[in-house]
C-alpha cells in the first residue's frame, strides 16, 4: 500500500500527539479539500464547455457563460479556448492526458546522431525546432549541441561581395608571388584613409564610471550630443608609420580635384624623405 501525505501526517499525530502537527494536519486537510474541490469545478466547466460546442457555441459565448455561472472560479479564456478547440476537433475526455515525461535517456548516443544528422542538413535550425524533431527537451538538446558535439551558434561575417573560385584563385596566385618576391614590396606601399575629427567626443557610460561608497547616491551627468564642429583628417601611412596627413579646410569639397592636389604634396613629401 502507497503511504500518502494523509496517512504520513496522521501516524505522526498518534506518536507524538502534539498540538503542532495538529495544526499541520488541519492545514493539509484543508488544502486537499480546495484542491480537490478545484478539480472538480474545472471538471465540471470542462464537461459544459463539451456541452455548448455541441450546441454550436463560440469560444467567447462559452467564455460568458461559464462567467455567468462561476463568477471568479471560470476557467481562463486561454484555457476555454483551448478545451473549445479541443472538443470541435472531435475530443470526447474532458480529463487529462498523462504525461509520460522526457525518458532519462534522452542524452543517448542515438539521439546524439541524430542531431548530429540533422545539424549537417540544417545548421540554421534553432534548438526548438530541433527538440521537436527528436522529441526530447531543449536543454538536452543544448547541451548535445555545445558539450557532445562541440557546436557554437554564430553569425555570419557579412563580406562587400562574394568572390568567384576564379578570383579567389588570383587573390591566391598575387599573395604567393608577392611573398616569393625578394625585394622589399611592402615597404614601397603607401595607403590612405579619412576619417572626421570632431571638436570633442561625448563620454562614454564606461568612462563614467566612478567608485562610490555603499551609502552615497548613484552619480547623474547629463546627455552630451556629438560635437556639430568637425573637420576632415586625410592620412597616408606606409608600414614603417604615418609618412603624410593634413586637415581639410572647411568648406572644401573633396573631390577629384583636391585629391590630386593632396597626392601631389603627398609626392614632394615622399621625395623629400
Amino acid at each position: 500500500m502507497m503511504l500518502t501525505y494523509q496517512h504520513f501526517t496522521a501516524v505522526l499525530l498518534l506518536i507524538y500527539d502534539s498540538h503542532f502537527l495538529r495544526g499541520i494536519y488541519y492545514c493539509l486537510c484543508v488544502f486537499w479539500c480546495a484542491a480537490a474541490r478545484m478539480s472538480e469545478v474545472e471538471l465540471e466547466q470542462r464537461m459544459n464547455i463539451k456541452f455548448l460546442v455541441k450546441l454550436g457555441k463560440s469560444g467567447n459565448e462559452s467564455r460568458e457563460m461559464l462567467v455567468q455561472v462561476y463568477r471568479d472560479n471560470a476557467m481562463k479564456k486561454t484555457a476555454v479556448y483551448k478545451w473549445v478547440k479541443r472538443f470541435s476537433e472531435g475530443r470526447e475526455s474532458v480529463t487529462d492526458e498523462e504525461r509520460s515525461g522526457w525518458p532519462a535517456t534522452s542524452r543517448a548516443e542515438e539521439n546524439i546522431a541524430k542531431i548530429r544528422q540533422i545539424v549537417r542538413k540544417n545548421c540554421w535550425l534553432t534548438v526548438r525546432s530541433i527538440a521537436e524533431q527528436v522529441n526530447i527537451d531543449r536543454e538536452t538538446v543544448r547541451k548535445i549541441l555545445t558539450e557532445d558535439l562541440d557546436k557554437t551558434k554564430v553569425c555570419a561575417k557579412m563580406v562587400p561581395e562574394e568572390l568567384t573560385k576564379e578570383q579567389k584563385q588570383r587573390r591566391v596566385t598575387i599573395c604567393q608571388y608577392l611573398l616569393e618576391r625578394q625585394d622589399d614590396i611592402l615597404g614601397r606601399v603607401i595607403t590612405g584613409d579619412e576619417t572626421w575629427v570632431y571638436q570633442y567626443d561625448p563620454e562614454t557610460k564606461q568612462q563614467s564610471a566612478q567608485w562610490k561608497a555603499a551609502n552615497s547616491p548613484r552619480p547623474k551627468e547629463f546627455h552630451q550630443s556629438k560635437s556639430r564642429v568637425k573637420t576632415m583628417l586625410l592620412t597616408f601611412f606606409d608600414i614603417r608609420g604615418i609618412v603624410h596627413y593634413e586637415f581639410v579646410p572647411t568648406g572644401q569639397t573633396v573631390n577629384q580635384v583636391c585629391y590630386l592636389e593632396v597626392l601631389e604634396r603627398l609626392r614632394e613629401k615622399v621625395r623629400r624623405k
